[in-house]
């Protein structure tokens, strides 16, 4: 089924694009969400007229989405969970913990923008991107441990491995001096 892109959509087009999908993508995804029409030649006609609008539309989302990416940047997020003594987790993380630890910051992460390709099983920082916009994406940590005071060793030392480069850029290598 040939439809007409609304919006940019990955891996797939860009707005305007005309691209062949299966028709369950177009009905159960697709027309839903209002992310593409049929294509036929009404449909082209109805698109031409709204094109200005769909590119306007489009690069104001991406700009928004730029913003708040900005603000989520490297935001860290702890979840505590009971662990082996070997690091596994006796359950798992998945993409709602993560959503819902980002919604008690007063953060908006919907589970649906996060990259999380498995659940998380592991006891460490994970870094995860968020896919705000087709072009747009920032990457959070989530720290995933037994108890706070763990999670606190688990954070990113960013001011120090900052400090550790100015130390080692200051020491000079010794010169050998004859007498």
């Amino acid at each position: 089924m040939e439809v007409i892109l609304l919006e940019r959509i990955p891996n797939l087009g860009m707005v305007g694009d005309l691209v062949r999908v299966k028709p369950g993508f177009a009905r159960n995804y697709l027309f839903p969400q209002y992310k593409a029409i049929k294509n036929n030649p009404a449909n082209r006609e109805i698109f031409e007229e709204r094109k200005f609008e769909l590119e306007a539309r489009d690069l104001e989302r991406r700009d928004e989405a730029a913003a708040i990416a900005r603000h989520l940047q490297d935001r860290e997020f702890v979840v505590i969970r009971s662990a082996s003594d070997t690091g596994s987790l006796y359950g798992s993380v998945s993409k709602k913990d993560i959503a819902q630890a980002a919604s008690e910051q007063k953060l908006s992460v919907s589970k649906e923008q996060l990259d999380l390709e498995r659940p998380i099983k592991q006891l460490g920082s994970h870094a995860i991107q968020v896919l705000l916009h087709p072009e747009v994406a920032a990457t959070i940590y989530v720290i995933v441990a037994r108890t706070m005071m763990e999670a606190e060793e688990f954070k990113r030392p960013v001011e120090t491995e900052a400090a550790d480069e100015d130390d080692t850029a200051a020491v000079e290598p010794e010169s050998e001096v004859f007498p």
